[in-house]
């Protein structure tokens, strides 16, 4: 019997999304046309495939059996034609999805999109959000070629690549009242402070550096990124805690006063993770390693 390939890449796409019309906009197909290679699929197989609950559709067991072996099939097909195509950075012509942290999209994506400019000027930079885990980000499945920041607990089809380590200081107005040249505890402690509650592990990582050093703090308002920070210190008595390299940037603004932490809050890891499908595209293998030079010149400096 001869079997249709095109539909493994569809069943791929349900097992991942539970959902149908995610998957039809996944794969650019309309819902109609996705139902009816579902059909066509269940009919070689001779199994229902999938059961639909309220909130999605719920694989059958051999549907569930058969999901490593396609995948890992149309996995190796993808990148034995991605490892024998021709790359050029300076006339490639390619769309590459990202998905960095906000702490990476600040201190990181400038520079990757300079070196970009310079050395692949065809090839451009779509970015999506981080989310709350990884299989928001789209890089569980494939869909986002990398993401980047802190990753915890990655599934075995995640690479993931150390870039490098950051730590954490304190920025205040220029001309506080109450900080001079020297915070100590006990003054980070009598301050109102300014939380960053990005998507995603940082936050996590922030609260128990705190909690580890016994560290308390009165937060007056939290916001979602870090560009909002230096606008609301510099009009106000309050105390952020920052990654360094984003206290690096606001070092040039008049109205603040950067300081070390009033203790060692320790560093924190930037990472790196891809798809294992794109462990020999040349264009995947050139990026990763424009990313990682980009980190360690940050580190460096």
């Amino acid at each position: 019997m001869r079997y249709d390939l095109n539909l493994l890449p569809v069943f791929v796409a349900l097992m991942e999304e539970r959902n149908v019309t995610r998957a039809a906009g996944r794969l650019g197909m309309t819902q109609p046309a996705l139902s009816n290679a579902l059909n066509r699929l269940r009919a070689a197989i001779g199994d229902p495939l999938f059961v639909r609950e309220r909130y999605g559709m719920r694989p059958t067991p051999a549907a569930l059996d058969l999901l490593p072996v396609i995948a890992s099939s149309l996995s190796a097909i993808e990148e034995a034609i991605r490892s024998q195509q021709n790359f050029d950075p300076a006339t490639a012509e390619r769309v590459i999805t990202i998905a960095p942290n906000s702490y990476v999209e600040f201190v990181l994506m400038p520079k990757l999109v300079a070196r970009l400019r310079r050395a692949a000027p065809g090839i451009r930079l779509r970015l999506v959000p981080f989310g709350n885990d990884l299989g928001e980000t789209g890089a569980v499945s494939g869909d986002t070629a990398m993401v980047l920041g802190r990753i915890v607990q990655p599934p075995d089809s995640l690479v993931v690549q150390h870039l490098m380590d950051d730590g954490l200081g304190c920025v205040v107005r220029a001309d506080h009242p109450r900080v001079g040249s020297v915070l100590t505890q006990e003054l980070f402690e009598s301050l109102h402070h300014v939380n960053v509650l990005p998507p995603g592990r940082m936050r996590a990582g922030l609260f128990q550096a705190l909690e580890r050093k016994g560290l308390k703090r009165e937060v007056a308002v939290s916001v979602t990124h870090f560009l909002a920070v230096p606008e609301i210190v510099a009009v106000s008595d309050y105390c952020a805690t920052l990654p360094l390299l984003v206290c690096r940037h606001l070092l040039a603004d008049p109205r603040l006063k950067v300081l070390p932490a009033p203790v060692d809050l320790g560093t924190f890891p930037v990472e790196l993770g891809w798809h294992v499908r794109y462990r020999n595209d040349p264009a995947h293998r050139w990026l990763r390693a424009t990313v990682a030079a980009l980190a360690g010149e940050l580190a460096a400096a």
